[in-house]
């Protein structure tokens, strides 16, 4: 039984949640502030949280990298009425897998669900390592390495990468990176965001000169690097 936590201080929304999720099988703890959940997170594992970012005793950004720390697979679902741009982007480069203003859908969110926990379950790698000599990333753990230094990436810049590694050679248009590491029904994530994400990312793994990402222009990008050991798994392609 897939394991949920809600953090959520709108009591009623939280009723609201637990009842519906509780309906479709999953096991749900509820709680309604940021030090609750910290607490019941050093105790239990879960397989995802659902997280409001305002919470009455702290924002669910910090929560969100403890929780990570904790368990780096934990799923992480951004609740919360803020619909800024530089909000969404936060709350991706602090480890979350999707981020849904408020007022939404609650059947649209049980499915939303769903379809996440069907595909990692599909897409569950046996080895996940892309290693060229110099750069070193093991997507399963979400740990790099460049030149023997320890790389920090966030869980999205680990998604992108792992897609550029399973495409290596193949040019990826923007539309096809939106719609892959992106929801592509949700208009808030616009062409921009690809573009800063990818500079980010060029400016950690290529730090010492290397050239990892060509940008064709008019089209996307292409991954230039090449796998020298370990075997990427096929499921993100």
């Amino acid at each position: 039984m897939k394991k949920i936590m809600i953090v959520e201080d709108d009591r009623l929304l939280n009723k609201t949640l637990t009842y519906n999720l509780s309906l479709e099988g999953y096991d749900i703890t509820s709680v309604f502030n940021a030090r609750t959940a910290a607490e019941t997170i050093r105790m239990r594992q879960f397989d995802m949280v659902l997280l409001d970012i305002n919470l009455p005793d702290g924002n669910g950004y910090d929560l969100c990298k403890m929780i990570k720390q904790e368990d780096q697979h934990t799923m992480i679902i951004f609740l919360t009425a803020n619909d800024q741009e530089r909000d969404q982007v936060r709350g991706y480069e602090v480890g979350a897998v999707d981020y849904i203003t408020k007022p939404f859908s609650i059947v649209a969110l049980q499915h939303k669900i769903g379809a996440m926990f069907a595909m990692v379950e599909h897409h569950k790698p046996f080895e996940d390592i892309y290693d060229d000599g110099r750069l070193c990333l093991d997507f399963s753990r979400q740990t790099g390495m460049l030149a023997g230094k320890q790389l920090v990436l966030s869980a999205l810049e680990y998604r992108m990468l792992a897609l550029f590694c399973n495409n290596a050679g193949q040019v990826l248009t923007r539309r096809q990176l939106l719609e892959k590491l992106w929801d592509a029904e949700e208009n808030y994530v616009d062409e921009h965001t690809l573009t800063t994400t990818v500079s980010r990312v060029r400016g950690k793994i290529e730090a010492e000169g290397d050239r990892y990402i060509k940008t064709v222009y008019g089209m996307g990008y292409q991954w230039m690097g090449e796998t020298q050991k370990g075997k990427l798994s096929a499921g993100m392609e």
